[in-house]
């Protein structure tokens, strides 16, 4: 079982390579994101190294909140928002007096990824377009995603598209039965993380994969704490 100051430090230490990732986007931008980004960079560092890591994390939500302003609102969509959720989550449990709160806060980030993952299926499982693989046609053949022009052929196979459309929703569905075992989840989480790979190699996602990967430490606590905790599963 991961302790929880061991998954801890785990996510901030992912949070900040993926916020090092997503601020040096912004080093030649107006100088108005630049004074938000460049002292991002700087504090990523701090938390990476492991220095003061409560009042870097305070530092890095204060910074979220002017972003959100600078922005008006996530500007990068859903990456975006598990940023601010992954590092809101980091920085009450860092603050919270007691070792309850920090594990209610702690495991109330891991129990939100478990239903980022079941949410996204059932809103896909109940959209027609989604059931037949034309919504994943539609990707590879009209939106600005796919990273270079021949992956859009793959738009004239639909059969193979079907299959990867019922693939995803299904995984994402009984992802929450990976939390039975530590085995099966470590299996779970490594076709989670494969699934955010492929999006970032097939349509530029890259956002995606080092975020949920800074969750991951949250929901591995949460499995060893709930199931080894009243002693069904080891």
């Amino acid at each position: 079982m991961i302790s929880l100051e061991l998954a801890i430090r785990a996510t901030e230490m992912l949070l900040a390579f993926a916020f090092l990732l997503q601020s040096i986007e912004h080093i030649r931008a107006p100088k108005n994101e630049q004074v938000l980004f460049i002292p991002r960079i700087a504090l990523s560092l701090l938390l990476l190294i492991g220095f003061q890591t409560a009042w870097v994390c305070l530092a890095l939500f204060l910074i979220a909140l002017l972003m959100l302003h600078r922005f008006q609102g996530p500007y990068n969509g859903g990456s975006d928002r598990m940023s601010l959720l992954v590092l809101s989550c980091l920085t009450l449990t860092h603050f919270m007096p007691t070792e309850q709160g920090r594990e209610i806060i702690f495991g109330y980030l891991g129990l939100q990824l478990v239903l980022s993952y079941f949410i996204s299926g059932w809103v896909k499982i109940v959209n027609p377009d989604w059931r037949s693989g034309l919504a994943l046609q539609d990707v590879f053949r009209f939106s600005a995603y796919p990273v270079s022009d021949s992956l859009r052929g793959w738009a004239d196979r639909p059969q193979i598209l079907f299959a990867a459309s019922w693939a995803v929703i299904l995984f994402e569905l009984i992802f929450p039965l990976s939390l039975i075992t530590q085995p099966t989840l470590i299996f779970g989480l490594t076709i989670a993380a494969a699934f955010h790979f492929s999006n970032a190699c097939f349509f530029g996602l890259n956002r995606f994969f080092w975020i949920w990967l800074s969750a991951y430490p949250s929901i591995l606590w949460l499995q060893g704490r709930v199931f080894g905790h009243i002693g069904l599963f080891s």
